[in-house]
């Protein structure tokens, strides 16, 4: 049993979603429901895995909710953290707000070339998920282009597009597979209710999440020992100071230090 936070704040990472999370992993892991005010790297320390949901609303309310948290979930990531992002969530992954991924950036699915839908509301997105047809609770959720040499398609939309990946500890998915029974109110919705299948899909997803280890660094520990011991120092010393040339220097040093946890 693993320790999950799962984040929570309507309507972006709304009540519906945690609740879905909640039912399809919690008889299997330990999730406790996390706030903004939890989003220090401290509490982060305490689990597995954060995962950041889905909800209502624009992902740009993003710089006014959890910017001023980005180096925290850095720190996190750094130091053996995993970030699971569900539709907003995923969107969140991009280089333009928590910047987690390497060479992919998030894209607004309904704007894709030949994709099935083309505006934004609840509806049904058919997709293939480790080769197996879905149709899956979709509510303007995202898809992800670039390099995906060091990443890992679980599931494509209807066009092609990919909608859940997998890079190292981060693990995005587009659509809800955690939707649960009243999400699908609509005569047309109904009929499609997965009827729980769905949530052993997102499970084996956050297993699969949970088995990654990190590959070993071809330099040894040993050899970088010096060099990270000098970069936390000029961290600690700067770290009192908020502006100006003290807060250029302290990003450049944490930048260095993750670089230097992540040499090949």
């Amino acid at each position: 049993m693993a320790k999950l936070a799962l984040f929570q704040h309507e309507p972006y990472c709304s009540r519906d979603c945690c609740a879905g999370i909640s039912a399809a992993l919690g008889d299997v892991h330990d999730i406790t429901i996390i706030g903004l005010k939890d989003l220090s790297l401290a509490c982060l320390m305490r689990f597995d895995l954060v995962i950041f949901p889905g909800g209502r609303g624009e992902a740009s309310q993003f710089q006014n909710l959890l910017q001023r948290h980005i180096q925290t979930l850095h720190d996190y990531m750094d130091q053996g953290g995993r970030y699971l992002g569900i539709c907003m969530g995923a969107y969140w992954a991009d280089a333009y707000y928590f910047n987690l991924l390497k060479n992919i950036r998030c894209a607004q699915y309904i704007t894709r070339p030949n994709a099935e839908i083309r505006r934004s509301y609840p509806t049904l997105a058919r997709i293939r998920w480790n080769g197996q047809t879905e149709k899956m609770y979709f509510f303007d959720g995202c898809t992800f282009l670039g390099d995906f040499s060091n990443s890992q398609i679980i599931a494509t939309y209807g066009n092609g597009d990919p909608m859940a990946i997998l890079q190292g500890a981060v693990g995005l998915i587009g659509c809800h597979p955690e939707s649960e029974a009243h999400w699908y109110h609509s005569k047309i919705l109904k009929t499609a209710w997965h009827e729980f299948r769905h949530h052993g899909l997102l499970l084996n997803f956050v297993n699969t999440m949970l088995a990654y280890k990190p590959a070993p660094s071809i330099t040894s520990a040993a050899d970088l020992t010096p060099v990270e011991s000098a970069l936390k120092t000029i961290i600690d010393l700067t770290q009192p100071f908020t502006r100006g040339t003290y807060q250029h220097i302290n990003q450049i040093a944490r930048s260095a230090l993750r670089q230097s946890r992540k040499s090949p």
